[in-house]
């Protein structure tokens, strides 16, 4: 009989472990009226915006590089990467700097709004669109508190060919 409830609380712990691992954590962003999501564990730190120096010759969404103590760090307007519309920099106007395979990376935000917690399977797939919208840099979609969260898909913007040009810029 012991080993019995042994087994079942194991069991328990195995389940609530999976349960966890089907959960993460997103750093939510604005871009105009947008909410986007991002992995949490991606990101490295969140900074006031400051000008970057411009780099001759990169895309018009790459807007230069900061000196993040020591390390060089190439910042990208997502709002260009992503096709939205342009807007002067308020005081709200953040960096998200994000680690990705060792990769170091800033992107300009409108503003940051907060950190939630998904069920992965709350994540929707992305709509299917028969125009010029790219949804390679989107994972999925997620009703958060009556709001729509766009979940981003970092290292599929980071793998683009375009951002492949960055690294030979920075390099």
């Amino acid at each position: 009989m012991l080993s019995n409830f042994s087994s079942s609380g194991a069991q328990r712990s195995r389940s609530q472990a999976t349960a966890q691992v089907a959960r993460a954590e997103f750093l939510t962003f604005q871009l105009g009226q947008e909410e986007y999501g991002i992995d949490i564990l991606r990101v490295q730190e969140i900074r006031s915006y400051e000008t970057p120096t411009r780099i001759a010759h990169a895309p018009d969404f790459i807007k230069g590089v900061v000196d993040l103590r020591g390390v060089i760090v190439p910042i990208v307007d997502l709002r260009m990467k992503l096709g939205c519309p342009t807007v002067e920099y308020t005081p709200f106007t953040v960096v998200i700097i994000l680690n990705v395979a060792d990769t170091v990376l800033g992107v300009v935000v409108d503003s940051v709004a907060d950190v939630v917690n998904l069920a992965l399977d709350a994540i929707r797939p992305t709509p299917q669109f028969q125009s010029q919208v790219d949804a390679a840099f989107i994972k999925g979609i997620a009703n958060v508190d009556e709001r729509m969260l766009i979940v981003m898909d970092i290292e599929a913007l980071l793998s683009s060919a375009d951002m492949g040009l960055l690294k030979a810029a920075v390099a």
